[in-house]
């Protein structure tokens, strides 16, 4: 895995929770920018997933498994979306509150991506 696109992706989902937890600490639902916000997130996962796959193509192995490190990156991929959608169904300060909780989960599923990768 490169080192520098799962720090960029971790940056990144911090930097979402913070935002919406902003908000929802102001009593705000999300707004557009926060969509916006998710998109970049969530295109940096699909570009982690991109290269995970094109790693173990190659040839390179994860240290604690394929299956389990496909599974993570798949996971990875689909929680701020998820939390997104979720948020669209809560139009209050929960949704916000929901996307900041999804984008930690991304955060750590982040960091247990390069445990699994350099056990």
């Amino acid at each position: 895995m490169l080192v520098a696109l799962t720090v960029a992706v971790s940056v990144a989902a911090l930097a979402l929770a913070a935002w919406c937890g902003f908000a929802a600490y102001r009593d705000q639902p999300t707004k557009d920018w926060h969509f916006i916000g998710m998109a970049v997130v969530t295109v940096l996962a699909l570009a982690q997933l991109v290269v995970g796959i094109v790693q173990l193509t190659r040839g390179q192995e994860a240290d604690e498994g394929t299956a389990i490190f496909l599974a993570y990156l798949i996971g990875a991929l689909c929680a701020v979306p998820a939390a997104g959608f979720m948020s669209l169904v809560e139009r209050s300060r929960w949704g916000s509150a929901t996307v900041a909780a999804g984008a930690v989960v991304l955060a750590v599923l982040e960091v247990r991506l390069h445990d699994i990768w350099t056990a």
